[in-house]
């Protein structure tokens, strides 16, 4: 079987570019590769950009989510062309919730009190960076506030269907040091669908501070449905 592309889909405030270090890695290695990009205007739209990437590389697919992005290939992954789930540092909602409720059910974390809400959409602010991608050297942590992905208040009050690690293999990568997702969140989400569960001491952003540990479990995934 030829190798599985990969479908990478982002979260807030970290957009595509996100995956810029994984990515030349994975086609040098012989995989086609798409990143989405979401308009985090609605959940329905951000799913939509995600299956539509699954029809401009060949099946089949592994889908990789960052953060909100999980949600989104939690909902996507339904899809018969996707064979397999990585959640990185990742919301993971079940069939009755979404991904405000699910993360309702753990402590709030630091980078919510560094937000700002105008002209429509939830900007991260400069000093909340710190508890973004505070393993970063300060270049890229500039680097990762300039390009952030803006969302609509309500996104993550929207719902969808599809629960997608109920029936496809995932691998999760809980970012130990997260101060955006709660570390707590992500091991439960893991234990839930049975992940093959690996930690990092990372903040919210592995694939830019940690790549090659993101690398690696890529690849298991990759070989595992191979």
């Amino acid at each position: 079987m030829a190798k599985p592309s990969i479908v990478f889909a982002h979260g807030l405030w970290a957009d595509g570019s996100c995956f810029s270090k994984l990515i030349p890695t994975l086609q040098a290695e012989g995989h086609e590769v798409m990143a989405s990009q979401h308009g985090l205007d609605s959940l329905a739209s951000d799913v939509a950009a995600v299956k539509a990437c699954l029809d401009r590389v060949s099946s089949p697919v592994i889908l990789v989510g960052h953060s909100y992005g999980g949600t989104l290939i939690t909902h996507a992954g339904t899809d018969p062309r996707v064979v397999g789930l990585v959640y990185i540092a990742a919301l993971a909602p079940d069939d009755d919730e979404t991904s405000q409720s699910q993360q309702a059910k753990f402590p709030v974390t630091d980078v919510f009190a560094h937000i700002e809400v105008t002209d429509g959409r939830i900007w991260l602010k400069a000093s909340g960076v710190p508890y973004f991608a505070g393993d970063l050297p300060e270049a890229e942590q500039k680097l990762v506030y300039a390009t952030q992905g803006v969302p609509v208040p309500d996104l993550f009050t929207q719902k969808a269907e599809g629960t997608a690690w109920k029936t496809k293999p995932s691998w999760f990568i809980v970012a130990a040091n997260d101060h955006t997702v709660h570390p707590d969140l992500e091991r439960f989400a893991a234990k839930r669908m049975g992940a093959a569960t690996f930690e990092t001491e990372s903040s919210h952003v592995p694939m830019l501070s940690n790549p090659s540990f993101v690398l690696d479990v890529i690849r298991k995934a990759a070989n595992a449905v191979q």
